[in-house]
């Protein structure tokens, strides 16, 4: 794809020589086809804020999606709403994006991805080498989120960064005994800062609880020149089964009542005041808008050139 310059308000499409599976090293795209994803990156603005969403990983998992995403409703019903919304109720793409924000002053990074080399290349493609980023905010602790903090031989990706996350969520995991957070995380604790429910990261970016995913995870508000998106991490974790229906249980929830009111309640904020929102699992680009239209007590409306206006 040629280079193409273009202008601030509008959306950039990196091209990527990257295989779409080896990100997470196993093939991704469905039939067994090996070719080349065209971008793992997706940039636009909120107001003076440049944010691009980062595919770090993708892949196909054939295990009981009904296990995983509806674990209280009938699998009547869980086909009934997967073949309405046109997908299979026997497997699902699974999508892994973290999202990067230019301030101005800072370099923010939202999550790590599962490997260091899967974010790695796709902040490559959007322009950001791993020395540039000043702060990596941690969503919450699951392994898809913090796999990227450190390479395999346990250096620092990002070498320059400081570091955020929930307090409640850091207490959690420091006293669960949890190898993965004891590897990835707690190397980084004197570099950490540490916020709550509308805690600031920098100007314009502030944390909003949505506790339930995990005891402490949060998403975060990105406000600029009266423009705003929201990062919603992994409060709903598919865009039919999760965030349109959200009561239906989450296996990955480790409080669903929790989850499901998180999900209610943000959802419904969305919705009312029309913000974009960006889910770490929401199908590549990862940008949409929430609506109360159609079947379910949301609908997921994948953003096309709102955001380029």
């Amino acid at each position: 794809m040629t280079d193409i310059t273009l202008s601030r308000r509008t959306l950039l499409a990196g091209a990527a020589a990257l295989p779409v599976g080896a990100a997470v090293g196993t093939p991704a795209l469905a039939g067994g086809h090996s070719g080349p994803q065209n971008a793992i990156q997706h940039s636009f603005a909120i107001g003076d804020f440049e944010v691009s969403t980062l595919l770090a990983g993708t892949r196909t998992v054939e295990d009981d999606p009904q296990g995983t995403f509806g674990m209280n409703v009938e699998a009547e019903e869980f086909k009934s709403v997967s073949e309405a919304n046109l997908i299979p109720a026997d497997k699902t793409q699974f999508f892994f994006t973290p999202t990067v924000v230019r301030t101005g002053s800072e370099i923010v990074l939202f999550d790590t991805g599962l490997n260091a080399d899967g974010i790695t290349a796709a902040l490559e493609q959007a322009g950001v080498a791993p020395g540039d980023v000043t702060i990596v905010v941690l969503t919450h602790m699951h392994g898809d989120h913090i796999g990227g903090l450190t390479n395999d031989a346990g250096e620092a990706t990002f070498p320059n960064a400081r570091y955020v996350t929930g307090q409640v969520e850091y207490d959690h995991w420091a006293a669960a005994e949890n190898e993965r957070f004891d590897g990835k995380v707690k190397p980084f604790a004197e570099k950490m800062s540490f916020i709550g429910d509308g805690g600031s990261v920098v100007s314009g970016i502030t944390g909003v609880g949505a506790f339930g995913h995990t005891p402490g995870h949060m998403g975060y508000m990105l406000e600029s020149n009266g423009e705003q998106l929201f990062l919603m991490a992994d409060l709903a974790n598919h865009y039919v089964w999760s965030l349109a229906y959200p009561e239906w249980e989450v296996r990955f929830d480790m409080d669903k009542e929790a989850a499901a009111a998180s999900r209610k309640k943000v959802l419904g904020m969305a919705a009312a005041d029309r913000f974009p929102l960006v889910g770490y699992h929401m199908p590549f680009p990862g940008v949409g808008f929430v609506t109360t239209e159609g079947p379910g007590a949301f609908h997921y409306v994948p953003a096309t050139y709102q955001l380029m206006l």
